[in-house]
This record gives C-alpha cells, sequence and structure tokens, in this order.
C-alpha cells in the first residue's frame, strides 16, 4: 500500500526480443490508487533490433511490462477505510447463542446487516457492510487437540466465503482460540484468507494460559504472538498480491493484550483495535475510553442487541471521539 514501482535504470538488450519483468514482492499500489489502475513499467531499449550496437538506443518503442494488478476490495479500491463506516454482524454459524450472525442463513445475514448499516451512511459515503464470523470456537472441555477450541466445518465457512462474495460484502474469520497459538491457528484458515474480501481477528478473552480454562477467566495475549501472527497474514497478503486487509483485535481490559505499544503496524493490513464493553451508554463510553489507542488503531466498537442498555443509536455512535470506524452488532 505504501509504493509505486518505476524503473530505476534503462537496460539495454543486446539479445533480441528481451523483456524485463520487473516484479517487487508486496507491490499493493500508492494509498489512493485503486485496484483497477494497471502497474505498467516502460523498459527502455529492452527489446533491441538485431544488429544494434551495444549501449546505443535503437529507437524503437519501449516494452511495456505489466504487473499483475491488485483485485479491488468489494466496496472499490486496495484500502479497507476510505472514509466509510464498516457495520457487521458478528457470530458463528447455525447457532444464535455467539451472535446475531447464526441466526440465519449467511443470505439472510447480509440483508440484515445491510439494513442495520445504513443509518451510518454519511454523505457520499455509504456504510460497507460486513460478516465476523467465529470460525474458531473457545469451548470449556478440552476437545481431542486438548486445546479448549475447535474448528467449525470447513463446509459451512465456504458459505460465507460464497455468500460474501455473491453480495459484494466483507467477511472477517475471528478466532476464540483457547490454549493455541492465535497463529498456529490462523494458518488453518488461510485456504479463506486468500480471498480478497476476507480479513482476521482475534479475541484475546478466550486466548487461555496453561492451565486456564475458557469461561472461568478473562484470557490475554502477547504484543510478541500478536505481531508473529501480523507478520504471517500480511506475508501472505504480499505473496498473493491482495489488497489491504482487515486485522483486528478484540479488547475491553487493558491487560487483555500485554505490550500493546509494541503491536506492529503493518501496511499491508489495516489494523482495528475493537472495543467490546457491555451495558449503559455510560459504561461503555467509560470501557472505550480507558480502552482507546487511536493513534495505533483504527478505533471499533461493538453494539449488543440483548447485553446493552438503552442501545446506543447510531447517530451517537458517530459522535463518538476518538472516531469509531468499525462497528458491530451482537
Amino acid at each position: 500500500m505504501r509504493e509505486t514501482i518505476a524503473p530505476r535504470h534503462a537496460i539495454l538488450g543486446v539479445l533480441a526480443g528481451l523483456v524485463v519483468l520487473v516484479l517487487t514482492a508486496g507491490i499493493v499500489g500508492h494509498p489512493g490508487t485503486d485496484a483497477g489502475d494497471v502497474s505498467e513499467i516502460a523498459v527502455a531499449g529492452a527489446a533491441a533490433e538485431p544488429g544494434a550496437e551495444p549501449g546505443k538506443d535503437s529507437g524503437s518503442a519501449p516494452v511495456i511490462a505489466k504487473l499483475p494488478t491488485i483485485p479491488a476490495l468489494p466496496h472499490g479500491g486496495t484500502r479497507v477505510f476510505d472514509g466509510r463506516m464498516l457495520v457487521a454482524y458478528y457470530g458463528t454459524a447455525g447457532t444464535p447463542v455467539l451472535g446475531v450472525l447464526g441466526e440465519t442463513s449467511p443470505e439472510q445475514a447480509i440483508r440484515r446487516v445491510r439494513r442495520a448499516a445504513r443509518p451510518f451512511d454519511r454523505p457520499g459515503k455509504p456504510a460497507v457492510p460486513v460478516m465476523e464470523l467465529i470460525v474458531t470456537v473457545a469451548d470449556g472441555h478440552p476437545g481431542p487437540g486438548r486445546d479448549f477450541s475447535h474448528d467449525i466445518d470447513h463446509s459451512a465457512v465456504a458459505e460465507y466465503v460464497r455468500a460474501a462474495r455473491r453480495h459484494k460484502v466483507m467477511l472477517v474469520l475471528d478466532l476464540q482460540t483457547g490454549r493455541s497459538d492465535f497463529l498456529k491457528v490462523a494458518k488453518r484458515w488461510e485456504w479463506a484468507l486468500k480471498h480478497p474480501w476476507v480479513g482476521l481477528a482475534l479475541d484475546p478473552e478466550w486466548r487461555m494460559g496453561r492451565g486456564d480454562v475458557p469461561g472461568r477467566r478473562i484470557g490475554s495475549v502477547n504484543a510478541s504472538e500478536v505481531n508473529r501472527t501480523s507478520a504471517w497474514l500480511e506475508g501472505l497478503v504480499r505473496r498473493e498480491r491482495l489488497p489491504q486487509k482487515i486485522f483486528m483485535l478484540h479488547q475491553f481490559r487493558r491487560e487483555m493484550i500485554r505490550g500493546i505499544d509494541r503491536v506492529r503496524a503493518r501496511p499491508h493490513l489495516a489494523m482495528v483495535q475493537h472495543v467490546d464493553g457491555f451495558g449503559t451508554p455510560g459504561q461503555k463510553m467509560s470501557t472505550y475510553l480507558h480502552v482507546a489507542r487511536a493513534k495505533q488503531f483504527h478505533m471499533g466498537f461493538k453494539l449488543f442487541y440483548d447485553e446493552d442498555i438503552r442501545r446506543m443509536s447510531a447517530a451517537k455512535v458517530l459522535r463518538i471521539r476518538p472516531r469509531v470506524q468499525f462497528v458491530s452488532f451482537q
């Protein structure tokens, strides 16, 4: 997202038909450019005429080497945040217990989240609908891997991936890993994260230490584990030539992310700190202001259909400072 590529040297060829392809890992376009922009490099003299004297310009037209283009995000361009609010439904497949997303089919959920997103429209900037799907769910029992979590069925995740593509909405895969390392679990979902419209969220509340059990205490994660995971995800973005990808950290207590000031920025990732506190508007704002690190992250905010008391309206969320850019409903 940070660089465009231009030729640095004129390459004079002595072999007929020599074409120089210039490839640089991680090209995702200069900020403000769109995925539809064709990256072209004019290589001067790359196709010298037969018999041309070495070091002399033959006068032939430059060869154009086309770099692979970066696919666009569902809302256009290659950058996640472009001034519009992202609005998500949160949950897991097939059950309403963990959030509103699981109350219906993916198709119905998309229709519902579109309706929920409309009040967050700004002039000329319609809100962007998102589905945040818990794909690895924390458990209160060890399970076969003894890591106190399980992956939901891959076919169910594939259904959400396909629905998001059909309807041009974004999808975020949420991880509640129990005692497993976030990076280890994230790699199991690489097949889905290769899609341009699919991002990743880590939920430290459910990241347990040795001897801890989900639901009995609030979990936490070290910045080093977050950084290893984000480095891997950014590597995937660069390798697959993808647009910027959401990388979200859920949090409602400072101690949930130990050493958060050491969490590294990744130019190929849209880094989001999502504040999840519930209760009255006053309680929610107290949590938000206590935790928020708006200079380090794009800010997220959660609205609970059941747990919130006098649930905040879209107008009130839009007035929050530091500004919220991602809001989800659970």
